[in-house]
């Protein structure tokens, strides 16, 4: 789960960052409001948590805007200000939830969790297909009620083709959903994880395993026997 932090305290969004990351989450870091908006229109982050104090503009303007151009994905509020009035208002215009600083990382990673399986939203925490079954909450895949241990980028990766079997995703595509911008990506590291992650699967015997179309990208569909 690619997440996009709008914080304006380096230090804050630093602790986010590594406890996030061992959670499974992959990161970005912008400080103002202008960059979150450049930010959002490259990258297809799949959730945002926002501080209400930035620099450039008030977080909570920020998110009016945000949610006046029609974008639905999930946004986590953290705020200093703690009337149940500027709670309240932050609901109001948008926010899915909220959380007051200082807070304990635990309870970051479970809010975020939270988001993932709200109805109404692009993510759900299992999705299923074949006989793969993936927990985006646990981070944890089962081939026929078997589960198959992977490792983080593995997950990350299968989630992003898991979400769109059947269809073509491209490996910029894949490198935008795993690594973040401040991390730097070998040129076959994508082929490196798909080599991985088609032989964990079939090592499972999954229903499913991953094609490649050369010059294209990557399909996950029925194995053909």
């Amino acid at each position: 789960m690619r997440v996009l932090i709008v914080e304006d305290n380096p230090k804050l969004a630093e602790y986010i960052k590594i406890g996030a990351g061992k959670q499974g989450f992959s990161l970005d870091w912008v400080a103002t409001a202008g960059d979150a908006d450049t930010a959002l229109a490259t990258v297809p982050y799949e959730a945002i948590i926002l501080d209400l104090g930035l620099p450039d503009m008030d977080g909570s303007e920020w998110l009016n805007r945000f949610r006046e151009r029609g974008d639905t994905r999930p946004v986590l509020v953290l705020t200093a200000r703690d009337s149940a009035k500027e709670v309240a208002r932050n609901l109001d215009i948008g926010a899915d939830d909220y959380l007051r600083k200082p807070f304990e990382m635990t309870e970051l990673i479970a809010r975020l969790r939270a988001l993932a399986r709200r109805p109404g939203h692009m993510l759900s925490a299992l999705i299923k297909e074949g006989n793969l079954v993936l927990d985006c909450s646990l981070r944890e895949l089962s081939v026929a009620d078997h589960v198959v241990p992977l490792g983080r980028r593995e997950i990350d990766g299968l989630e992003v083709l898991l979400r769109r079997a059947g269809r073509v995703v491209t490996k910029g595509a894949l490198e935008e959903a795993i690594y973040g911008n401040d991390e730097e990506v070998s040129a076959n590291a994508i082929e490196v994880l798909i080599h991985r992650l088609r032989k964990r699967l079939i090592e499972a015997d999954a229903s499913l395993t991953i094609h490649t179309l050369r010059g294209v990208g990557y399909v996950l569909s029925q194995r053909q026997e």
